[in-house]
């Protein structure tokens, strides 16, 4: 990639990324909200507003956060699988979408019983502290990868080594002398 696409690129990459972690740390005020709360119209509202941030704004900023990544990755001398922090970030992206995606069915669910409404006897099956559990361990994990991007620890993979040496321009072979006249029997 030329310099404008690749600082383009890493601009997305890091606009996506930040936002995806400020959308999970808002999402994890709303759990809080939602489990501390004892009226029951603001615990409903937390759940459907969680579900609709989830569709709206988590997923779409997580999958935009890989996208970029992988373009960025794959644009860059760093590439995709030659050193471990960034093959680290990948696998932390796929873990934190693949959790999210099979989260936001329990997040419909939740939502689904907030929008049946009824008295405030049905709080505690909406207050509970697995949204808080999740919100928490995702913004640890993006904070970790956030981290892993600044520090970038040293250490390549075997492929990052391999290539590495492929780049190397290789020693010259020392041409064989020719034989002269005067040392000729």
């Amino acid at each position: 990639m030329n310099g404008r696409l690749r600082k383009f690129v890493l601009t997305t990459h890091i606009a996506c990324s930040v936002g995806w972690l400020g959308a999970v740390a808002a999402s994890l005020a709303l759990a809080v909200a939602g489990l501390i709360s004892s009226d029951p119209a603001v615990v409903r509202a937390v759940y459907l507003t969680m579900e609709l941030m989830g569709w709206t704004v988590l997923v779409p900023l997580s999958l935009a956060s890989l996208l970029t990544g992988l373009v960025q990755a794959l644009g860059s001398r760093w590439g995709l699988l030659r050193h471990y922090w960034v093959v680290a970030k990948l696998l932390l992206n796929l873990v934190a979408i693949t959790v999210l995606l099979l989260y936001m069915q329990t997040l419909g669910v939740l939502a689904d019983t907030a929008t049946q409404g009824g008295s405030g006897s049905d709080l505690g099956e909406l207050q509970n502290p697995s949204p808080v559990v999740h919100g928490g361990a995702a913004v640890l994990l993006l904070l970790v990868a956030t981290g892993l991007s600044v520090y970038k620890p040293t250490g390549m993979t075997r492929y990052g080594q391999r290539k590495q040496q492929e780049q190397r321009p290789q020693p010259r072979q020392h041409e064989q002398p020719v034989a002269s006249a005067a040392t000729e029997p």
